[in-house]
């Protein structure tokens, strides 16, 4: 394996971590606050808009490049854009891609700005963004047609 490998797997991987930590903790917070005031749920919607559009989903974005970067510099045809899996991922980042600017950033950002129903179309973006990561975890780790 080269250097540039471990670089772009090292940014990879530290790009998917980034991108994928709201999904496991922003609901659990929504929960929270929305329990406890409507004001503190649109405050807290106000705070994961911005970081979901500074942070997060760039974070998503990088972390396609850097997978892309990974098959352009491994030795060898160990993988391979050819593949089964790696063409499954590419539709599946741009799904994901899809999800988080089309429904659950402009969610956050209505919630955010006292729409209460947004709430509803932030919860299924939840899901579906939650769905897509786990098939992409099975992608990534079984490789399958590889």
């Amino acid at each position: 394996m080269t250097t540039s490998y471990k670089v772009f797997l090292f940014l990879h991987i530290l790009s998917v971590v980034v991108a994928f930590a709201p999904a496991s903790v922003h609901p659990l917070l929504q929960r929270q606050f929305g329990s406890d005031s409507p004001q503190l749920l649109q405050r807290f919607a106000g705070f994961a808009s911005q970081n979901g559009r500074r942070v997060y989903a760039p974070a998503l974005l990088l972390a396609g490049l850097w997978g892309i970067l990974i098959i352009v510099t491994q030795e060898g045809d160990y993988f391979a854009f050819d593949q089964t899996w790696v063409n499954l991922a590419l539709v599946v980042w741009i799904a994901m891609n899809g999800v988080v600017h089309g429904i659950i950033v402009p969610s956050e950002r209505k919630l955010g700005a006292g729409d209460a129903e947004a709430e509803k179309r932030l919860d299924l973006g939840g899901m579906i963004i939650t769905v897509l990561f786990l098939i992409m975890l099975y992608l990534m780790i079984w490789k399958p047609g590889l």
